[in-house]
């Protein structure tokens, strides 16, 4: 799990503590990552307009900050490929731009991309799945971490 926060101070700290290192080499060993929020922009190849430090494993593109500032955080339901509908809430929320390659969407909000999966081993929401009562969204990625 990669959590929300915030994205250019989690990455300069997996520098620091080498810590991205350490994900990456596990990655390419298999493991499951799913990051929420801040983890999303971390696993994003792309970040629009921004050169911060990234693990860049998911073929996304990413826009920051993208729903406005923390005072237009949000709650809506979600419709989710496979779950059916969840409650959403969104806290200086990014989304996605762009997917290509293996990046699959599995929800939009208003056709804006805010949960991807790619090859069964990436998840990534651009909402705080913990923060509501459901754990279909948590459900969902350990049964990726069983296929």
């Amino acid at each position: 799990m990669i959590p929300g926060g915030e994205s250019t101070t989690i990455g300069r700290l997996m520098q620091e503590f080498r810590l991205g290192d350490k994900i990456l080499e596990r990655a390419a060993q298999g493991m499951p990552i799913w990051g929420t929020c801040a983890g999303m922009i971390l696993l994003a190849k792309d970040i629009a307009g921004s050169e911060q430090y990234r693990l860049g494993l998911m073929d996304i593109r990413v826009k920051r900050n993208a729903f406005g500032r923390q005072v237009d955080s949000f709650e809506t339901d979600l419709d989710i490929e496979g779950l059916g509908q969840t409650r959403g809430v969104f806290i200086r929320a990014p989304y996605v731009e762009d997917c290509w390659g293996g990046a699959r969407v599995l929800c939009r909000f208003r056709d804006i991309i805010v949960m991807v999966e790619q090859g069964r081993q990436y998840l990534a929401t651009a909402f705080h799945p913990e923060l509501t009562e459901s754990r279909d969204v948590h459900r969902y990625f350990l049964d990726m971490m069983r296929i």
